[in-house]
């Protein structure tokens, strides 16, 4: 049996060769940048995400290198406590919530397939630039980042896993057009400072009409006094943006005349965005439609590449890990054919596009809209007055508990 080819060593191409390894299914990975490099901030890696890695074998591995979240916290734009509810395995959950940065989680991701099907088998400066289908294999053409010819490639079948910008997914959809753009801007940091609430709580504070901070810590005890590496997200609506790219720099005099009196008794917000280590990233809240099909004769699509999400909610990482597990499932029953990528994309692929639409209601931002309106955007004498504790504890369910219903 011909290799699966994976095109895209992010997140979804290294989960699904860890997870194909797993069942004994011989795979090859094809990324087209040089040198993998730790792009990108934060992330948060939800129970149904970290329960998947866990069969993977390498959930004490990325807990070494995150924090375990306990807490979700909502304020509003005057650092008052509105809600605080349990987070990970302290809701009940039988899997944590980890915070961690983006780098860590693939830094481990691609040691361990180095490490399970061989460095060899990870091709670097491989671009996709077409595919073509026979009976029953594909052969796959690729070049370097100069155009030079690589030899052609054969599989039995090929997955695109190329993120939101996806070579293969222009392959099956030349005529799709741009991202479209969700009307907020997003600016993502790092600070080094001193632990606030539990040490480990995700903190949400305001909304993007007026500018939103979420904020939690990634690592612990990266310098003195126990000060952590804190992960921060600025969103602010605006009708101007720039093309999407994880890599694009932003600078803190962009956002920070919207938080210059954001001086509460826990957090200097002003100082802790000021303070930012190393670059600072510009990203436009964008995703896709979804589409009719990810699945074509023998060609598919994975995470991103299959159904880019606005990065809100925690769920592009983790539905790519999602994807990756049950292609592994569908392959393993109906063999390296067209009817396992038909029955991946059958479950998935509805999945997905409900999950696509809950993001775009900003459904993790329920509970500060609410109190926005309820309060006329003042400051709080009394949260009991405003809203009762089922609907606090209604308003601030997680979203992830909309995916699992579905």
């Amino acid at each position: 049996m011909k290799d699966i080819l994976i095109v895209g060593g992010g997140i979804g191409g290294l989960t699904l060769a860890l997870f194909l390894h797993k069942a004994g299914i011989p795979c090859r990975v094809y990324e087209c940048v040089n040198t993998i490099k730790p792009i990108g901030m934060g992330i948060n890696l939800l129970p149904y995400a970290t329960e998947k890695l866990a069969q993977l074998g390498i959930l004490d591995k990325l807990r070494a290198v995150s924090i375990e979240t306990r807490e979700s916290v909502f304020c509003n734009r005057f650092g008052q406590t509105i809600f605080s509810r349990p987070a990970g395995r302290l809701a009940g959950n039988k899997y944590p919530q980890l915070s961690i940065h983006r780098g860590e989680l693939h830094n481990v991701l691609l040691s361990e397939v180095y490490k399970c099907i061989g460095a060899e088998r990870v091709y670097m400066g491989w671009n996709c630039t077409n595919v073509l289908q026979f009976e029953n294999y594909v052969t796959a053409k690729f070049t370097d980042p100069q155009g030079k010819l690589y030899p052609d490639q054969q599989g039995s079948l090929l997955i695109g896993c190329d993120g939101v910008n996806s070579a293969v997914r222009k392959l099956l959809y030349p005529d799709e057009g741009a991202p479209l753009y969700r009307g907020i801007n997003m600016w993502r940091g790092v600070s080094q400072w001193v632990p606030f609430f539990s040490g480990a709580s995700m903190v949400r504070i305001g909304l993007p009409n007026s500018g939103k901070l979420v904020i939690y810590p990634i690592k612990d005890n990266i310098g003195e006094n126990g000060t952590q590496l804190i992960n921060w997200v600025i969103e602010i609506e605006t009708a101007n943006y720039s093309a999407q790219d994880w890599n694009q720099s932003g600078h803190v005099l962009d956002f920070i005349n919207y938080f210059s009196d954001w001086k509460f008794d826990w957090l200097d917000v002003p100082e802790i965005l000021k303070a930012h280590r190393g670059k600072i990233l510009k990203y436009p809240m964008m995703d896709r439609d979804p589409v009719s099909k990810w699945s074509f004769g023998m060609i598919s699509l994975l995470g991103d590449a299959a159904h880019p999400m606005v990065p809100l909610g925690s769920n592009g990482a983790g539905q790519a890990i999602l994807d990756a597990s049950f292609l592994q499932q569908c392959i393993i029953k109906y063999g390296h054919s067209n009817l396992a990528l038909k029955k991946y994309e059958d479950t998935r692929l509805l999945q997905t596009a409900r999950i696509t639409k809950i993001d775009r209601s900003m459904a993790q931002d329920r509970l500060l809209h609410e109190v926005y309106s309820r309060t006329n955007d003042s400051r709080i004498l009394s949260i009991d007055s405003i809203l009762s504790k089922d609907e606090l504890i209604k308003l601030s369910e997680p979203t992830y508990n909309y995916i699992e219903a579905s």
